[in-house]
C-alpha cells in the first residue's frame, strides 16, 4: 500500500506563538503532512495592512510604532523557540524588508496593490521561517526544509487578488519539491504566489486555503488537511445556535455552497482545485487534534434534505426595472456587461416581466460608477443592510413541502427575495440583518436539532 501524500494547512491561530507553533508541528507530524501550508501569526496581516495605510497617509509615527509591534512579536517567538543565528539574520532581514517597503509608501505617499502585495506577504515570510524550526524541533527523524511558495505557486499578474495558473504550479512543483520521494518535509507559505517575472502578489484576503488547495493540486496529494481553531464544520454558527452539531462528512457540492454563502470556516474558492485533483479535504482544529473532525467528499454516505445553513451579512439588494424588458432579448446581457466591466460578482437574482432583482455586497453597491452605468439602461432601487440565509442540503429544488415548512418556521419574519432552482443542494433567501440570527435558530430547530 502506498503512502498518501498529504497536504497540512494552519491557520493564524495555530501559529499564535511558539507553543502554539510546536503544538501545530507535533500535529503535522502525527497526521503525516509531507507539505506544510502556514498563514501569517495570529493578527499580523491585520497589522501589515495597517501599516501599509499609515505609511501612506503620512502617519509614520504610529506606523513605525507597529513595525516595532511586528517585530517584538515574531522575536519572542523565536527566543521561545531557541533558533540560531542564522535563522535570527534572516528573520532580520524580514524586518529590514518591512521598513524599507514602509518609508517608500511614505515617501512617495503611493499605496501600489504591488507594493501592497509585498508587504502584506511578509507575514506569511516570517511565520514560515519560524515554523520551520518548530517542525524541525519535533519531526527529528526528517529532513525539514523551508520552501519559498513563489518558485511553485504561479499566478498572473493581477496585484491584490492574483489569478493562479494551474498547469504551470503543476509543473513547478514537479522541478521543484523533488525531495518528497525521500521524506522530506516542506514548510511553505499561504496567500502568496509569484508572477513569471517573479514579483509578489497575493490570492486575495483567506487565500491561505486556497494556496494549500493549489499546492495539493500541484503534486497530486491524496488529502488536504485544514488545521483551524474549531473542530470541523458545524451545521451553522454555533455562535448563533449553541445546539449547532459537528458534521463528519459533508459533499464538495454541500461545502461549496455553504462556503459561498457564509461559513467562515473555508475560504469559497478552496474546493475548486481539490475537487479538480480528486483531492478528499479533511478539516480539524490544531487545538483538539483527537476530534473526529470533518471530512469533505465527492460523495457521502448519507444525503439529508438539510445538512447545514449559513448566513452571508452586510448584503445589498438591487432592483433593476423598465419596460423595456417586456418581451424584449439582450436586456440581461447588456447587465451583466456592467457587473462585468466593474468585477462584481452577483450572489443571487431572480427575475420577473419588467424588473430584476440581485444582491451583491453592501461596498460594492456604493460604487457609484456601478450605479451611474446602470442608471443609464434602467431605473435602480437599493435596499441595504440585508442578509442572504441559506439552506444547504439535497434534492432540495425536488422536495414538495420544503417551502412551506421554511415559512412557517420563519412565522412573521419578513422574507425580501427567495432565490430557488438553481442548485439542488441550496434554498437562499433574503432578509433585513437584524432578523438573520432568529431566522436562523428557527429553521435549525425545524430541520436539525
Amino acid at each position: 500500500m502506498k503512502n498518501e501524500l498529504i497536504v497540512s494547512k494552519f491557520g493564524g491561530s495555530s501559529m499564535a506563538d511558539a507553543t502554539c507553533m510546536l503544538r501545530s508541528a507535533q500535529v503535522a507530524l502525527k497526521h503525516k503532512g509531507n507539505i506544510v501550508v502556514v498563514s501569517a501569526t495570529y493578527g499580523t496581516t491585520n497589522n501589515l495592512i495597517q501599516v501599509a495605510k499609515l505609511s501612506q497617509s503620512g502617519q509614520w509615527d504610529d506606523a513605525e510604532k507597529l513595525i516595532s509591534e511586528i517585530k517584538e512579536k515574531h522575536l519572542q517567538i523565536a527566543a521561545d523557540l531557541k533558533v540560531n543565528d542564522h535563522v535570527l539574520e534572516n528573520l532580520k532581514g524580514l524586518f529590514f524588508e518591512l521598513e524599507t517597503l514602509a518609508r517608500g509608501i511614505n515617501l512617495l505617499r503611493d499605496l501600489t496593490n504591488k507594493a501592497f502585495d509585498s508587504i502584506q506577504a511578509l507575514g506569511e515570510r516570517m511565520s514560515s521561517l519560524l515554523f520551520t524550526e518548530a517542525m524541525a524541533q519535533v519531526a527529528t527523524d526528517n529532513k525539514v526544509e523551508l520552501l519559498d511558495v513563489r518558485k511553485v505557486l504561479r499566478t498572473d499578474n493581477r496585484f491584490g487578488k492574483a489569478t493562479p495558473l494551474p498547469n504551470d504550479i503543476r509543473n513547478l512543483c514537479e522541478q521543484y519539491l523533488t525531495g518528497l520521494k525521500s521524506g522530506t518535509i516542506y514548510v511553505t507559505q499561504g496567500f502568496i504566489g509569484a508572477t513569471r517575472d517573479g514579483e509578489t502578489t497575493t490570492l486575495g484576503r483567506g487565500g491561505s486555503d486556497y494556496s494549500a488547495a493549489l499546492v495539493a493540486e500541484g503534486v497530486c496529494a491524496d488529502v488536504l488537511q485544514i488545521w483551524t481553531d474549531v473542530a470541523g464544520i458545524a451545521t451553522t454558527d454555533p455562535r448563533v445556535v449553541p445546539e449547532a452539531k459537528l458534521l463528519d462528512e459533508i459533499t464538495f457540492s454541500e461545502a461549496a455552497e455553504l462556503a459561498t454563502f457564509g461559513a467562515k470556516i473555508l475560504h469559497p474558492t478552496t474546493l475548486t482545485p481539490a475537487l479538480r485533483a480528486n483531492v478528499a479535504v479533511f478539516v480539524g482544529s490544531s487545538y483538539e487534534a483527537e476530534k473526529k473532525g470533518t471530512w469533505i467528499k465527492k460523495s457521502t454516505t448519507d444525503a439529508p434534505l438539510i445538512r447545514a445553513m449559513a448566513t452571508r451579512k452586510e448584503q445589498a439588494l438591487i432592483t433593476l426595472s423598465t419596460p423595456k424588458m417586456l418581451h424584449a432579448h439582450g436586456f440581461l446581457y447588456e447587465i451583466f456587461k456592467i457587473f462585468n466591466a466593474h468585477r462584481v460578482s452577483v450572489d443571487s437574482i431572480t427575475t420577473s416581466e419588467i424588473s430584476v432583482a440581485l444582491t451583491i455586497d453592501n461596498a460594492t453597491a456604493s460604487n457609484q460608477d456601478l450605479l451611474d452605468e446602470l442608471q443609464e439602461l434602467c431605473d435602480i432601487k437599493i435596499e441595504k443592510d440585508l442578509s442572504l440565509v441559506s439552506l444547504i442540503g439535497n434534492n432540495i429544488n425536488h422536495t414538495s413541502g420544503l417551502a412551506a415548512r421554511i415559512f412557517k418556521s420563519l412565522g412573521d419574519i419578513n422574507v425580501r427575495m427567495i432565490c430557488l432552482g438553481a442548485s439542488k443542494h441550496n434554498f437562499c433567501f433574503a432578509v433585513d440583518s437584524q432578523s438573520a440570527d432568529e431566522s436562523i435558530r428557527r429553521l435549525h430547530r425545524e430541520f436539525i436539532s
